[in-house]
């Protein structure tokens, strides 16, 4: 049996140092990772976050635009992600789909499960946008669902940092990794991994979840082999 593998991007990450939009150096970097995953006949999906664009909480901080609407343009934003890592995959000859939660028949597929694991079969990498497709969950809620769905062996959360720490390793310089944190852990609230309801999933489902910085050339590609050196392993 093929490992699968899901992988979740913050928006953020494809922003680079702007801060906000898509850098496509980033873009590229990323894709030749996935790349790499493919090449060793690994079977990856991939679910993206839109925070470079817009966060439906941040828009509606003031109350002038609803929460539900503001999730929906979060979940337009994410839209917008996965069709830029689509084309970066297929720029370097990788095989992609892009399936939404909310139907966008001229830009992409929806996303049925059967026809998602289908392209994973055939070795597409498949590229999972809108969130849910409901308001009120965020995309590492998407995350973990899109992963039970397709069955997949192991989350990976790819970040800016090399794992989860007990304290935030930018404040404070005594902060230790942790290498190793059950679901119960996880959930704690000084502990920042992805939110309660996706934990909560993986657990029920028994996907583990693996941490890492997205920045370390090949680290996807030991994850998913069962090398856990440069993360963080929630199971």
């Amino acid at each position: 049996m093929k490992k699968r593998i899901l992988v979740k991007f913050s928006g953020e990450a494809l922003a680079g140092e702007n801060g906000s939009g898509i850098d496509t150096k980033i873009l590229d970097y990323i894709a030749r990772e996935i790349k790499l995953l493919v090449d060793h006949d690994i079977e990856v999906g991939i679910v993206i976050g839109g925070g470079n664009i817009i966060r439906g909480v941040t828009a509606a901080k003031d109350g002038v635009i609803r929460r539900t609407s503001g999730d929906y343009m979060g979940m337009l934003a994410t839209t917008i992600n996965g069709i830029a890592i689509m084309e970066s995959l297929e720029h370097i000859g990788v095989h992609a789909r892009h399936q939404t939660a909310i139907k966008m028949e001229q830009i992409s597929e929806p996303f049925i499960v059967r026809r998602a694991i289908r392209h994973l079969e055939k070795g597409r990498v498949v590229i999972f946008s809108s969130g849910t497709g409901n308001p009120f969950f965020t995309t590492d809620t998407a995350a973990t669902l899109r992963a039970s769905e397709i069955e997949a062996q192991i989350l990976i959360k790819a970040t800016k940092v090399d794992g989860v720490f007990d304290k935030d390793p930018i404040k404070h310089n005594n902060a230790i990794k942790l290498d190793n944190i059950s679901y119960d852990e996880a959930l704690k609230d000084h502990i920042k991994v992805m939110d309660d309801t996706s934990i909560a999933l993986a657990k029920d489902n028994k996907i583990p979840i693996a941490v890492a910085n997205m920045s370390k050339k090949g680290n996807l590609l030991d994850i998913a082999n069962g090398i856990y050196t440069n993360c963080s392993l929630v199971s």
